[in-house]
């Protein structure tokens, strides 16, 4: 081969290499930043926000943490940001980058605000992205005091329908998840009560103690030093089963109410909108192989909290359904936010 030929095929080499760079640049510049970040993410700390000082969401992702950051390579920040009925944290998260670098764990009192709350900052159907039901409340426990002459849920709402009766019941506040179920229980029951909110479900349920409400649906972790330390008696019992913790209190179902049945809450984690599919993919998955662990499993249980982690298709489906539920229920019962 003369020089002449080796020196035109090496120049059109060089171009086709140019060229081939030059496509390859313009088809990643195309791709959106934080899908060009799901290929190294994480390479820094992830904050993972709670609207609230304390209760179910930070208990459960302070037991998972340490977990989520061995399956990530990278620390996990538990950032407190309690105000507003967690309003304040949840709109933070909101209007956050979609880098995955920022996560919420909240709950269900999450899809409550949507119909009780006539304008929140954020859109919570369209501004988040459900990626995990972590796990749920072990069910709620009608309670009253030992002294109530009703001895069982018949004999109750017997009591509640008479005209001259003044039942009330507590919540953890105005809104809230157990709010809106005790209104959910009252319409089913076909009777009357006078909501009285409390500052958390512990003041609540030490309500019921004292004498200055009649009666609560309140969560097993909550109601279970009372009832057996015999300063509280449960009349009913949410889930489809009876307890192993209170065998002898049956079922709502069985004793004839059989659409009132409820876990009583659960705990999810979210993204803002915008994060890849590939970050909250691997995101679910480090959670749910956290969550399945027998010794999570076990602590958990022994919290209160009944693990889920299913699909997050069934978690998006789940979550549409909730704000729907919770908003029907509140229209219902003419609730506002205070």
């Amino acid at each position: 081969m003369d020089p002449g030929t080796l020196i035109f095929k090496s120049k059109l080499l060089i171009c086709l290499f140019s060229v081939i760079s030059l496509l390859n640049i313009s088809v990643y510049a195309q791709v959106p930043a934080t899908q060009q970040a799901g290929s190294n993410w994480p390479n820094r700390p992830i904050k993972v926000v709670v609207p609230a000082l304390t209760g179910g969401p930070d208990t459960l992702i302070r037991v998972l943490s340490p977990y989520l950051a061995a399956g990530l390579g990278q620390p996990i920040v538990v950032d407190n940001k309690p105000g507003a009925s967690a309003i304040i944290g949840t709109d933070y998260v909101a209007k956050s980058a979609p880098d995955g670098y920022t996560f919420m764990a909240d709950s269900s009192g999450f899809v409550v605000k949507p119909g009780i709350v006539k304008k929140l900052p954020y859109d919570t159907e369209k501004d988040f992205i459900p990626i995990i039901n972590m796990a749920s409340n072990m069910g709620l426990m009608l309670i009253v005091h030992p002294s109530h002459p009703a001895k069982n849920l018949g004999e109750f709402i017997a009591m509640g329908k008479k005209p001259e009766t003044n039942f009330s019941y507590s919540s953890p506040g105005v809104g809230n998840t157990l709010h809106l179920l005790g209104e959910l229980f009252l319409n089913q029951a076909g009777i009357k009560m006078t909501h009285v909110p409390y500052k958390g479900g512990a003041p609540a349920a030490t309500a019921v103690v004292a004498g200055e409400v009649t009666t609560m649906l309140a969560p097993i972790q909550v109601s279970n030093g009372f009832l057996k330390a015999g300063k509280l008696r449960a009349l009913a019992y949410t889930l489809g089963e009876r307890t192993p913790f209170f065998p002898d209190v049956p079922t709502f179902k069985e004793l004839g109410m059989t659409d009132f049945v409820t876990e009583g809450g659960w705990f999810g984690v979210f993204a803002p909108t915008g994060t890849s599919p590939a970050i909250t993919n691997r995101m679910h998955t480090e959670l749910k192989k956290a969550l399945m662990l027998p010794e999570v499993r076990e602590k958990l249980y022994g919290l209160g909290f009944l693990v889920v982690a299913e699909s997050q298709e069934h978690f998006r489906n789940y979550f549409y359904a909730e704000i729907k539920k919770y908003a029907e229920i509140a229209k219902k019962s003419n609730i506002q936010a205070e």
